[in-house]
C-alpha cells in the first residue's frame, strides 16, 4: 500500500494564499526601495524640501542650479571619475594576470589561495585601516591620489580575481593550444585569445568594482586630506550643517547628478554584454 501525496492545483485555496502572502511580501520590499526615490525626486525640485516626502508647492530647478558649481559637484565628481575609473583599471589587469595561472595550472596552492582570496573578500576595511593610514604616513603617501587608488585596487582585488578566475575558466583550452601550436607565448595566447573571449566578464568585474569604488566613503575620507581632492562621497558631507540642519533640497539634487554617471555605466555595459557570455561559436570555429 502505497502513500499518495496530494497535488495542488491553481484553483487550490492553499496555493492562492501562498501566492497572496508572496505578492504582498514583494509590494512591500518593492515600496521600500520606491518610496526613498520618490522622496529623492521630489525633493530635488523643491526649494523647502524637508525629511518628509511631500509633493512640491512649485517645481524648481534652483537645487540643481546651486549645486552645480565646480566647488560643489564638478570637482567632486571629477575626483570621483579618476578614483573609481583608474582603481577599476588596475584591478582589472592585475585580476587578469592573477586568474590566469590560477584558472590554467594544476597549482599546489591552488585551492588554499581562492580560500585566502574568499576570506580577504569578507574582512572588513575598518579593520586594516589604523595601520595603513600609519603606513601611509611613513611612505608619504597621506593625501596621495596615486597611493589611494592603489589601495582601493587592492581591497578589491580579492573578489576581482575571485570573478574572473570563474569567467576566464568557461574559456576553452583548446583555442589557446592552437594558439600555442603557431608558436605564440603565454602571454600573446592570454591578451589575443582569452581576453578578446572574455569582454562581457571582463566588463561585469569593471563595473563591480567601479560602482564599489565610486561609493566607497571611508578609504578616502581617512588618506585624502585636502578639500579639492575629496571625491563626492565625501564632498556631499558639506550639506550637513554644523547644528543639525541639512540642505535637503541640495542633497538630493546632488544625489540624483552623482548616480548619473553609475547608471550610464550600468546601462552601456548592459548594451555591451547583452549578447551573454557564449563561447559556442569559438568551439565550432
Amino acid at each position: 500500500m502505497s502513500a499518495t501525496t496530494p497535488r495542488l492545483s491553481l484553483s487550490s485555496p492553499r496555493r492562492l494564499g501562498v501566492a497572496g502572502l508572496t505578492n504582498g511580501i514583494l509590494l512591500f520590499i518593492a515600496l521600500c526601495f520606491i518610496l526613498p526615490m520618490a522622496w529623492l525626486i521630489l525633493a530635488s525640485f523643491d526649494t523647502k524640501a524637508t525629511l518628509a516626502a511631500g509633493w512640491p508647492g512649485r517645481f524648481s530647478f534652483e537645487n540643481f542650479r546651486v549645486v552645480l558649481t565646480p566647488d560643489v559637484s564638478l570637482v567632486p565628481l571629477l575626483n570621483s571619475l579618476v578614483l573609481a575609473g583608474a582603481s577599476a583599471i588596475v584591478t582589472v589587469i592585475v585580476a587578469v594576470l592573477a586568474a590566469y595561472p590560477l584558472s590554467r595550472y594544476n597549482l599546489r596552492i591552488g585551492k588554499p589561495f581562492m580560500y585566502a582570496i574568499l576570506f580577504g573578500t569578507g574582512l572588513p576595511i575598518t579593520a586594516m585601516m589604523v595601520p595603513v593610514y600609519q603606513l601611509f604616513v611613513r611612505l608619504n603617501l597621506l593625501d596621495s591620489v596615486g597611493g589611494t587608488i592603489f589601495f582601493m585596487a587592492a581591497t578589491q582585488l580579492p573578489m576581482a580575481v575571485w570573478m574572473t578566475k570563474n569567467f576566464m575558466d568557461d574559456v576553452p583550452v583548446n583555442l589557446e593550444e592552437a594558439a600555442w601550436i603557431d608558436g605564440a607565448s603565454s602571454m600573446k595566447t592570454l591578451t589575443r585569445v582569452v581576453v578578446p573571449l572574455m569582454r562581457p566578464g571582463i566588463a561585469v568585474v569593471f563595473v563591480f568594482v567601479f560602482v564599489e569604488a565610486w561609493g566607497n566613503f571611508f578609504i578616502p575620507f581617512v588618506l585624502l586630506l585636502s578639500p579639492d581632492r575629496l571625491p563626492a562621497a565625501v564632498s556631499i558631507f558639506n550639506f550637513f550643517g554644523q547644528h543639525g540642519a541639512v540642505a535637503y533640497g541640495q542633497l538630493a539634487a546632488f544625489s540624483l547628478i552623482y548616480s548619473v554617471p553609475v547608471v550610464t555605466l550600468y546601462v552601456l555595459v548592459q548594451r555591451f554584454i547583452g549578447g551573454g557570455f557564449s563561447l559556442g561559436g569559438a568551439l565550432k570555429g
